[in-house]
């Protein structure tokens, strides 16, 4: 098999055996995930010749399922119905819905879906407990490299070995890869190509997607917020900042705010604090999921990036990535874990906190730096002596050749450590 476009090589997918066991429990399965990241591809390898598959990109298919929605549906019989972009008719969920009811087998669907479809009215409603869900990214670093990369668990199975890791990346090497980015069309593509690709991928999800979820959506205000979180990789979020510095009207920043998370192509880490009540207060850190669509939008290079004066904005990109590759591990992780950065009322701080299922902690600082100080490690610390026994490993990554131990329960490792560094 070949992806149409410039990758001539498909690979495999670690989210894809998840997927399997999902399917023999649900009737269906909700792919999402933006446009291009590859939710199609699995999903025909989920089910092979046993498919029915039909696009509502295409005009004639969505006349087709809104002339007879039960019908449609009921296409594949006793195989598996593969509807791609549900979310151009999320009105058609209620005929899956409907059909489901009737017949309770497993694997009967797969829905793919650009958007959330939660935020989608009447959709959640329709399909809980129907169905399993699984949000899908671009390409992650072991992906590419041919190896399952699953950080936390590698993390929780000997935190201590960090101190002996070691990468031949260096610098420029981290910058390419930046550029690079995660879509698997454009992986092996030149620069120039990859260019003119992004430049006609954004073009048609704020010219056609956003118009199509929402209306009224002036393309030129979302290309400003686009831009403006991309510049300010990692940064916390504040609405009316936001809005005065994109001309975007406060009452409607947050609706833009929204429709940019839902197509997929931006991410929030909500801010961690032990107490759950608390979690909704603070700031969210926002930042642009694929690293080379967030260079793109915020016109550097990797030449840029390789110079010294550079070093806070590749520090940025660097974090976003790290959180990025993070988000794209959890679908396969051998560990549940959620995602956060933290803040106390110090002004301490620390990039990445992952919380457990039974509450434990591993926490990440992101530097740019090819060397390591007690500097780095000072929210790590703060957090440590707070959270005690619940509290496995603080890690700093960064470009470092090396990794280092620094203190007790505190590592620091190379970024690749997070598709090198394997349980």
């Amino acid at each position: 098999m070949r992806y149409v476009g410039f990758v001539n090589v498909l690979l495999a997918r670690h989210a894809l055996p998840v997927a399997e066991e999902l399917l023999q429990h649900f009737p269906g399965l909700i792919i999402e995930g933006s446009r291009q990241v590859g939710k199609s591809t699995p999903a025909i390898q989920l089910t092979g010749e046993r498919a029915v598959v039909a696009t509502l990109d295409d005009e004639q298919t969505r006349s087709a399922a809104a002339a007879d929605a039960a019908g449609f549906v009921a296409q594949a019989g006793s195989g598996v119905m593969v509807i791609d972009e549900i979310q151009k008719m999320p009105e058609l969920t209620l005929a899956v819905k409907a059909a489901i009811d009737r017949d309770r087998r497993p694997g009967r669907f797969i829905l793919t879906g650009s958007s959330s479809l939660l935020r989608v009215r009447g959709t959640a409603d329709s399909l809980a407990r129907r169905v399993g869900r699984l949000t899908l990214y671009g390409l992650s670093r072991g992906e590419v490299a041919g190896t399952i990369d699953d950080f936390v668990a590698a993390v929780l199975a000997n935190p201590a070995r960090l101190a002996s890791t070691a990468s031949t990346w260096s610098r420029a090497d981290y910058a390419a890869m930046l550029a690079t980015g995660a879509y698997p069309e454009v992986r092996d593509a030149t620069p120039r190509i990859r260019d003119a690709w992004l430049d006609a991928y954004l073009q048609g999800i704020i010219g056609r997607d956003m118009s199509e979820l929402r209306k009224g959506v002036e393309p030129a205000r979302v290309s400003a917020v686009l831009r403006t979180l991309a510049g300010r990789q990692s940064a916390e979020l504040v609405k009316a900042k936001l809005a005065n510095e994109t001309s975007v009207p406060p009452r409607t920043i947050t609706g833009y705010l929204d429709l940019v998370h839902d197509v997929g192509l931006v991410a929030s880490l909500p801010p961690w604090t032990p107490n759950l009540a608390k979690r909704e207060i603070g700031r969210t850190k926002t930042f642009v999921i694929d690293s080379g669509l967030a260079m793109w939008l915020a016109r550097m290079t990797p030449d840029q990036l390789t110079r010294l004066e550079y070093g806070e904005g590749f520090g940025a990109f660097l974090e976003a990535f790290v959180a990025a590759e993070l988000l794209r591990q959890r679908a396969w992780s051998g560990q549940r874990y959620d995602v956060f950065h933290w803040r106390d009322r110090d002004g301490e701080e620390v990039d990445i906190v992952l919380e457990l299922g039974d509450g434990r902690v591993i926490a990440i600082e992101v530097k740019s730096a090819t060397s390591f100080n007690a500097k780095q490690f000072k929210g790590l610390t703060r957090l440590r002596d707070e959270l005690g026994p619940k509290f496995i490993a603080g890690i700093v990554l960064n470009t470092a050749d090396t990794g280092y131990r620094y203190a007790d329960r505190l590592y620091g490792a190379p970024v690749s450590a997070l598709w090198e560094f394997l349980a």
